[in-house]
């Protein structure tokens, strides 16, 4: 199968140039695109550095953008402070408070939405809590839930407060969650009695419970938000419901200023070659990353609705659902179930419900939907969709073009993206106002 598709993709002769349209409104043109070249070519590190300086708000300005006199050990912004959950939340308050940064769609069809001043609030009142239960600077808090709101509340909680967050996707068992809390030596577990998946409640609680039963000295205290009513066991020396933690709390928190460097977030590699690996990023140059690929690659602009259907225990979804789109003052959509719940038209549903611009997803999702034929996407209105991406494995001719022709209607650009947990970012992709683009590749 591998030779037929590396062969279907050197044989593949059509391209397809950016649209006039598309092109004449992109944020970066075929000239800005050989500025950007230059100055990375002729001076990578004032390159970041400019970046940096525009991007991001420092507490403390950097002095030294690169700092090699330990190299291999670089250190990138390393004397300058800031915070991720202030670049997320706080710099947009004045301008954009009452935007909608998440819009959430449940499996069951429940639908919140939090504006940006709201999801702030949420986030200062769970920080408080986490301070409460004696969680501070550098401790590291383990994040087992489903896709709702709340897991990007705790994960910007904790990095409000200088916790470094690891999060462990809920489809996770038992064992692979106990490893990861040994390995981080958590102080803090946060899950939730369960999540919705294909139509029914998967347990959540049960499986760190399992876990916990083991060997996880170092876990103090577990949060469980209430998410599906099933019956769960609560260990009262330890277990405490979310809604009670945050009751009473303020929704002030003064962000902790940390170094560039300070890890952000440990996250655990699929282990396809042994033991899982904790990779660890740190707050400014991960940062920094993730909010100008996301306005680069997917061309990002203030009115978009951004949806990519990554699970947040993934790096797609740290990179491209909690940091980057919400860093660049974007509206983000979650949705919690499966692409075929109830049939295989929730995807194209959730875009026209939600009015969303930017799609990005995986070709594994897309040769699924594909299959099931071209009638359910027909059923829905798509014309408010302008770009589509492709994320976490290569993309075969055929599902580019039914991707192209029936999801984009033969009018969105699609950016096939290749990256790593290890960088954190896109690393290669097209830029959809400059390149011609050919299926497959």
């Amino acid at each position: 199968m591998a030779d037929k598709n590396i062969q279907s993709v050197l044989l593949e002769t059509r391209t397809f140039a950016p649209p006039p349209a598309f092109a004449a409104r992109a944020r970066v043109k075929p000239a800005d695109l050989e500025t950007l070249r230059k100055r990375a070519r002729d001076d990578h590190v004032g390159f970041w550095a400019d970046l940096a300086s525009q991007e991001l708000t420092w507490h403390t300005p950097f002095t030294v953008a690169l700092d090699d006199t330990q190299a291999p050990n670089y250190r990138w912004f390393g004397d300058g402070r800031l915070n991720a959950s202030y670049n997320c939340l706080d710099v947009h308050l004045n301008e954009r408070g009452h935007k909608t940064a998440v819009i959430f769609e449940g499996e069951p069809g429940d639908v919140r939405r939090l504006s940006y001043r709201e999801l702030h609030s949420e986030v200062c009142r769970f920080a408080n809590a986490l301070k409460a239960q004696g969680v501070t600077r550098g401790d590291r808090v383990i994040i087992y839930m489903p896709l709702v709101p709340e897991i990007l509340v705790a994960m910007h909680a904790c990095n409000r407060i200088g916790a470094v967050h690891s999060v462990v996707f809920g489809g996770f068992s038992a064992p692979a969650l106990k490893d990861r809390i040994i390995d981080t030596e958590a102080k803090l577990v946060i899950t939730a009695d369960g999540g919705w998946r294909g139509g029914h409640a998967v347990e959540l609680k049960a499986a760190a419970d399992q876990a916990l039963a083991s060997g996880c000295k170092s876990v103090r205290r577990v949060i469980v938000l209430k998410r599906t009513g099933q019956p769960i066991n609560m260990d009262p020396s330890r277990d405490l419901w979310w809604h009670e933690v945050i009751d009473g709390q303020p929704a002030a928190c003064e962000a902790e200023w940390v170094d560039a460097e300070h890890p952000l977030f440990l996250l655990y590699t699929s282990g396809s070659t042994g033991k899982p690996k904790g990779i660890q990023h740190a707050t400014g140059g991960y940062l920094l990353g993730a909010k100008v690929t996301t306005q680069w690659v997917f061309d990002l602009r203030d009115e978009d609705v951004f949806w990519c259907t990554a699970d947040v225990g993934w790096v797609t979804g740290h990179s491209y659902v909690a940091y980057g789109p919400l860093a660049a003052g974007a509206t983000v959509v979650l949705y919690e179930g499966g692409p075929t719940h109830p049939d295989g038209g929730r995807f194209w549903k959730n875009c026209q419900t939600h009015g969303v611009t930017v799609f990005y997803t995986a070709p594994t999702a897309i040769r699924a939907l594909m299959k099931l034929g071209d009638a359910l996407p027909a059923k829905y209105d798509l014309s408010r969709l302008r770009l589509l991406g492709t994320v976490g494995e290569p993309i075969n001719p055929e599902a580019w073009m039914w991707y192209h022709r029936v999801i984009g209607q033969g009018r969105c650009p699609i950016v096939d993206t290749w990256w790593q947990t290890e960088t954190g970012a896109i690393l290669i992709s097209p830029l959809p106002g400059v390149t011609a683009t050919k299926p497959g590749s």
